[in-house]
């Protein structure tokens, strides 16, 4: 037995090359996965390179001071953030900040225009039956059906539900009314059956100034629509202030063409938290490409089916609901029958994008609070810039007082930690530079921190383990023995001590939030690779340095001189004395 693990202890201690292959083999897969990605520097974060940071204040309404509470502030946290990653945006910070903000960080290369009006300023979403609408520069607003009942070709968003009913949205119509026989429009169907087309084709309808006179509208809303001019950002802004979802209003749209209508709506016939989710799907089945799912909750359902069943009763343009965000209408659908499934989806002309927009606004759209955009501040590329130079200087600083320290105290054995630490720092940049597009990671100002903190760890390792060599030689051992003598000892202090400094690293983490998790986040990585290097690189190359002579004869410079380590004499066997020769008497 004694002489099997004698041979498994000479096999693996003869064989480092192993080791050292594995570990370059896979420097050199990570350096092309991060040259085939495309992303060969780690992706920086708003502090390093620029983005827009976003004050909210918490506005409660009158009467409602009670409303601004720790579960509501978390609860907007949790939508902004659903809200801003539904963009796509990485790294984007959404907290809490006091009792009553919220901070919203948004990194460079990001829409940040796009993304303030997802987070939005009041956020109430509302589903409001329509009234009239005409095109923001007078003249009627296209139309998608004159009877209510859908065309053969429609031109606008439609809806349907489980029984495969329809809806048309008329803000993706062409400008031109002549063009809605031609033109392919959006349309909600039951998220179950929304393969059904319709069969029969009408005539245009009625013009939105009559549909307007019909519904009746006092003069106060009528003189309020016949002023507004959508074409103006501040109007747009300030259209429907102060109307209460139980009130009529105006409002203002933009269609697919990119112009803008204008509306009178009813109240609010469902609200924003009857939406239970939404999400854009490609519908293949159908060809009818990209689309928006809606799920409604149980009174959801209720409200919807009734509001969808008084709808279908009229004509265009009183048989659609816009869908308001902040006074604003992201989408107009026109309904056929009552949708009563509980499931809607809009189809159309969506891009991905279009329909992702509208999916989360739908999913997110009703925040608990009201929300005024105190500030925004933008920091620059340049300011990002001369932050990253200083954080860079002065990891450059520290390394080289690591290996000034290093190069005095070992002498020929520092080569072997410079070597050790040049292999961990290109294995955490290759790292760092792919899960940037893969987990959306960006290298921020504590991050780099982190890695500075991260030189004084890794070199740590190195010199428990020197020190187990170096006390393995002065006990009087050659330095070859010493080398695997000293490893069990030194392995299991190193991995304690890169334990503890994970455990820190997750718990800090998890507890924190912004840019201190970009802290955790690389000095628990940059532990994890300290192990990996110590084992497949550090052990293996000072057990092939030991087979050099200038190693292995204890040159003076080499670091591992047993003069100067005060070592004792080698460790001699003493040969018994023989018994004395026993005589025969004569």
């Amino acid at each position: 037995m004694a002489a099997l693990k004698k041979g498994r202890n000479a096999s693996a201690t003869s064989k480092p090359w192993r080791s050292l292959a594995l570990i370059l083999i896979a420097i050199v897969a990570l350096t092309g996965g991060m040259f085939a990605s495309g992303h060969t520097t780690p992706r920086l974060g708003i502090d390093l390179a620029g983005g827009t940071s976003i004050t909210l204040a918490a506005v409660p309404e009158a009467g409602q001071e009670s409303a601004i509470n720790k579960t509501n502030m978390d609860t907007a946290v949790s939508i902004m953030e659903r809200r801003v990653n539904g963009l796509g945006v990485s790294e984007a910070e959404v907290q809490t900040q006091g009792d009553r903000n919220i901070i919203v960080n948004i990194p460079k290369g990001t829409n940040s225009k796009q993304a303030r009006e997802q987070v939005g300023t009041t956020a109430k979403l509302y589903f409001r039956p329509v009234i009239a609408t005409e095109l923001a520069g007078g003249g009627a607003a296209p139309q998608p059906s004159g009877t209510g009942e859908p065309s053969a070709d429609p031109s606008g968003d439609k809806v349907t539900d489980g029984a495969s009913q329809e809806a048309t949205d008329g803000s993706s119509a062409s400008a031109d009314p002549s063009a809605s026989a031609t033109t392919q429009g959006r349309a909600v169907t039951d998220a179950l059956k929304a393969d059904e087309s319709p069969a029969a084709t009408d005539e245009a309808g009625p013009s939105p100034s009559a549909t307007g006179a019909a519904a009746d509208p006092d003069a106060k809303l009528q003189e309020a629509y016949a002023k507004l001019d959508c074409t103006k950002e501040s109007v747009r802004a300030t259209a429907g202030d102060g109307a209460k979802a139980t009130d009529p209003t105006v409002a203002c749209g933009q269609n697919s063409q990119g112009q803008w209508q204008k509306y009178i709506l009813g109240p609010a016939a469902v609200d924003g938290t009857d939406v239970d989710e939404a999400d854009a799907l490609l519908n293949t089945t159908s060809g009818a490409g990209w689309t928006v799912t809606m799920k409604f909750t149980g009174e959801g359902s209720k409200k919807f089916a009734d509001i969808t069943g008084q709808l279908a009763q009229k004509q265009s343009p009183q048989n659609q609901f816009a869908i308001v965000l902040d006074g604003e209408v992201v989408s107009d659908p026109y309904v056929r029958q009552a949708l009563t499934g509980g499931n809607a989806e809009i189809s159309g002309n969506f891009t991905q994008q279009s329909a992702q927009d509208l999916a989360n606004m739908l999913s997110y759209g009703a925040l608990p609070l009201t929300f005024r955009e105190d500030s925004v501040t933008t920091v620059t590329a340049a300011l990002g810039g001369e932050q990253l130079q200083a954080g860079l200087i002065a990891g450059a600083i520290g390394l080289a007082l690591v290996i000034l320290y290093l190069l005095f105290y070992y002498r020929g054995l520092s080569f072997i930690a410079i070597a050790s630490l040049l292999v961990s720092a290109a294995l955490t940049y290759v790292i760092m530079s792919l899960l940037g597009p893969t987990i959306g990671f960006a290298l921020n100002l504590p991050a780099v921190c982190g890695a500075i903190v991260a030189i004084g760890i890794t070199a740590d390792s190195f010199i428990v383990y020197f020190e187990r060599v170096r006390d393995e030689i002065r006990e009087g051992r050659s330095l070859r023995p010493s080398v695997e003598r000293a490893w069990p000892r030194a392995r299991r202090t190193i991995l304690v001590s890169d334990f503890v400094s994970f455990l820190a690293a997750a718990v800090l983490f998890v507890v924190t939030v912004g840019k201190v998790q970009g802290f955790a986040f690389t000095l628990g990585l940059t532990t994890v690779l300290d192990v990996v290097v110590v084992f497949l690189f550090t052990k293996p190359l000072l057990t092939l340095m030991a087979r050099r002579k200038f190693f292995a004869s204890g040159h003076k410079w080499s670091g591992l001189d047993p003069k100067a380590l005060g070592a004792k004499p080698p460790l001699r066997r003493t040969r018994r004395p023989s018994a004395p020769a026993q005589t025969k008497e004569a």
